[in-house]
Parts: structure tokens; sequence; C-alpha cells
């Protein structure tokens, strides 16, 4: 299948570049790397003044193609901008869109599109890491007619929760249901009473936090989709998530840095690096694995063009490319050996410390978003026909 850059998608690419250029500082990213915090709150409105956040919405009037949007979000990530606020809130504007209550809507997407308002992610839990239907923390019906719901509970891993307006929070409504039902999806301000945040940092330099839900009071105008439905707005969520919104060209970005750095960085024969045998051969591997990750996010990128939800495609995404950074990484530090291992701003850091920031990063990425045992299994049991082999302690099937 072709794949190359239709001319509108091109033209946005530039587009994106030379804003880029124009407000994407050293001090942006400085800042970006001092607090682990992958948004910035003046890059973010700046955007949204462009209409990027409204085109970035699913079904919003002259919105973005997948193409276009995936275009957007590569520049993006080549540049190491801190898009991540961008990227979830994205993610929670589709599901808003397609599944939250005309009042939730009217009250939510315009400050989303205004870029007043971004929103975090609240799935995992600590007891339960990637296996999100595993959700113990508790909404219930403050009265017979559901006209609002009390939240007790935690969650873990809630990157951006201290910067964001809202958390999508998913909750277990009925505790007697399957693993995979009684779940039911809210938008919750994050400065609602009761809510309280924990800073989490992590190997990668990035922060996340560990959340907390007392007792807290939400309409029930503040959930999204139907009661005890939590699972099926939880696939759009995903489908949405994984393969178009970035986190495919990690690898890419650092490979760069990596191929700059040889190619002015003399071994102790007095040869550029780049002439060795094991940088080229480390390059190229990680050319073509960049190449096959851009491919499959083109495709999952295609399959939503068509209206599709690509969650499958998606998991195919997330999983190559998280695992093909890690193995550019682990290669280049091998061959960079001790300079490698220096950070950011240390004299001799190799790549500009591009190298050990990656290293370290690099992992993270093959757990938050489903880890690549969950990927895997996604795609053995739906791609592959494989049977579920998965038990529960006590014996019986998961549903």
């Amino acid at each position: 299948m072709e794949f190359s850059r239709n001319p509108a998608a091109g033209r946005l690419a530039a587009e994106v570049r030379a804003f880029l250029a124009e407000h994407l500082t050293e001090e942006v990213r400085a800042e970006m790397r001092r607090t682990g915090t992958f948004h910035h709150a003046g890059l973010h409105r700046a955007m949204a003044e462009r209409g990027w956040i409204e085109a970035a919405i699913p079904g919003s009037p002259g919105g973005h193609d997948p193409f276009e949007l995936a275009a957007v979000f590569g520049e993006l990530e080549l540049a190491e901008a801190p898009f991540h606020g961008l990227a979830t809130t994205m993610i929670v504007a589709g599901v808003l869109s397609r599944c939250a209550s005309p009042s939730l809507r009217e009250a939510v997407l315009p400050r989303i599109v205004a870029g007043e308002v971004i929103v975090s992610l609240g799935y995992s839990e600590p007891d339960s890491g990637s296996d999100v239907a595993a959700a113990r923390t508790r909404a219930a019906p403050l009265d017979g007619a559901r006209t609002a719901w009390r939240i007790n509970g935690q969650k873990m891993w809630t990157s951006l929760a201290n910067a964001a307006q809202y958390v999508l929070l998913l909750t277990r409504t009925d505790p007697d249901a399957p693993k995979h039902r009684g779940l039911t999806m809210f938008l919750v301000p994050l400065d609602a009473p009761g809510v309280s945040i924990q800073p989490v940092h992590t190997m990668g330099d990035e922060r996340t936090n560990a959340t907390f839900y007392d007792d807290v009071i939400v309409d029930d105008d503040h959930r999204v989709g139907g009661v005890d439905d939590g699972w099926s707005v939880m696939a759009v969520a995903l489908a949405f998530e994984r393969g178009v919104v970035g986190g495919a060209l990690e690898s890419t970005a650092l490979y760069h840095h990596v191929r700059g750095w040889a190619a002015t960085t003399d071994d102790p024969g007095g040869r550029p690096l780049l002439d060795r045998p094991s940088w080229r051969e480390a390059l190229a591997r990680a050319r073509v694995d960049n190449e096959v990750s851009w491919l499959l996010a083109q495709r999952s990128a295609w399959l939503a063009a068509t209206g599709a939800l690509p969650s499958l495609e998606g998991s195919m995404v997330k999983l190559f490319a998280t695992q093909a950074y890690q193995r550019a990484a682990g290669r280049y530090a091998e061959l960079a050996g001790p300079a490698g291992l220096l950070r950011d701003g240390e004299p001799g850091a190799a790549a500009g410390g591009a190298i050990d920031r990656s290293l370290r990063h690099a992992p993270v990425t093959t757990i938050y978003g489903g880890t690549s045992e969950i990927q895997r299994n996604n795609i053995a049991e739906r791609h592959l026909g494989l049977p579920r082999a998965r038990r529960s302690s006590g014996g019986a099937k998961e549903g």
C-alpha cells in the first residue's frame, strides 16, 4: 500500500515545523526536562490559537483527517516538543464527542478547543497496572435516581494530573459483575474536594502521579457513556491513543541525534565514528525499524480515515515502535561506552546526552499505554486467533 503524504498533510507538516522553529525554544525543552512534565501551557495555547486542537478532535468541523493528524504529531515528536497534554486531551475530546452527554460536551469541549483545559487519563491502579479492567476505584450512586456519585479509590501513573483540569476516570459501579463489566467512566474535575495528587518521578525523567479520590462527589452529568458500560468507552479511548497521537517516532528522533553526533565525532584513530562498521550497522538497523514503525502508524491512520477504530492495529504500532526504540537505545549505549551514560550538559556526553536520556526513557514507553505483554496478548487473540490462556487466581476464565 502506498502511504506517501497527500499534499494537505505535507503542507500541514511544513506549517508545524515553521511554528516550532518560532515557539519551541531551548528554554521550553529545558523546563520540560527539569520538571518532567511533557506539557507547556504557553505552547499549548499557541497551538489552540492556530485551530490545531479543534481540528484534532474527531468529528469536529474542519477537522484534520487521520493522515494530517499523524503529520502534526509526527513533527511534534521529531522536534521533541512537550505535546503530551495535546495528545491526552485529544483522546478525551474524541471520547467526549462520541460518548458524553450533550451538556457535558457543551461545558467542556469549547474550553478544550480554546487551549484552556487539558485532561489526564485515570485508568491504572496500584494492584492491577495494565490490567485496567481490574479497576477497584468505586463509584456509588448517592440516591436511587443516580443524580450524583461518590467516588473512592486510587489511580497510579496519572500523568499530567498536576497540570490538568480534569481526569477521565475509570470506576467500578457494579462490584458483583464480571471484570470487564460493571465499569463506568467519569470526567472528574481535579479541583474537586477529596482529590489529592502526589508526584511519582520515573527513571525516564518524566513526572507521573498517584491520584487519590476520597468521597469525591460528581454529578451524573459528568458520566461518560452508559452506567456499567465503561469498557466500551475505554475501547474508544484506546483506539485514539495507539498509533495516531505519537509514540512511533521517538526512535527516529534519537536516530537523528546519534547519526549527527557519530558523523562529527572521531574515534581514537582520528576517523569519524560513522565510518566504523559497527556504528553503520547499528544505525542502518535502527533506520529499517524506524521505517517499519512509520508504515505501521500510517496503516493505523489509514484505517482511522475509513471510519474504523484501529485498536488492534494501534497495538501493533505501539508494540513494534517501543521495542525498536529500546533496542536502538541499548545498542547505541553499548557502542558509545561510558560517554553514552553521561547526561545532558555533562562534558563528553554522547549525542549531547540523548543516548543516556533514551536509554532510561525507552523502557518506560514499553509500559505506559499498555505493556508490551498486553499488546502481544491483544494481537495473539484478536489477529492470530490464538486461544486465551490467562486465568484468574480462582481458576475461572476471565470475562
